[in-house]
């Protein structure tokens, strides 16, 4: 549910940006204005979509460290399943680090944003399912 409630709140998030600019495009500015619009808009989306990739990372961090901690508890394949999770949940939250250091360093890629966050979303929800079995 909580998952579902995310998806819903990111595309929700883009649809008004994209609505804001289709209304920044059409409505009677001069183009410095516009493309300032347009800026500032881009900009309230990278810091927004930032927020919520800082928030993943540090619950995949979390999740990581009570992963590691039943991983100790199993055997056999149970025990290389979640571990295979964990191992695919610490490349996404590297992933994360590098496009978090990238937006610092000024030099947002919105599609990579946009998949980091989408596959820190995964990587989360699929540890917590292995998490309450």
């Amino acid at each position: 549910m909580k998952n579902t409630s995310k998806k819903i709140a990111i595309g929700t998030v883009f649809a008004a940006a994209i609505g804001y600019l289709a209304g920044i495009l059409t409505a009677p500015k001069s183009g410095k204005e516009t493309r300032k619009d347009i800026k500032d808009t881009a900009e309230k989306g990278i810091a927004s979509a930032e927020k919520e990739l800082k928030k993943l990372y540090s619950m995949l961090t979390d999740v990581i460290t009570k992963a590691k901690d039943q991983v100790k508890k199993l055997k056999g394949d149970a025990k290389n399943d979640l571990q295979k999770a964990i191992d695919v949940a610490v490349d996404v939250q590297q992933k994360a680090r590098e496009i978090l250091s990238a937006v610092h360093e000024g030099e947002p890629q919105d599609k990579n944003l946009q998949k980091a966050l989408a596959e820190a979303q995964k990587a989360l929800a699929n540890l917590k399912t292995y998490l309450k079995k």
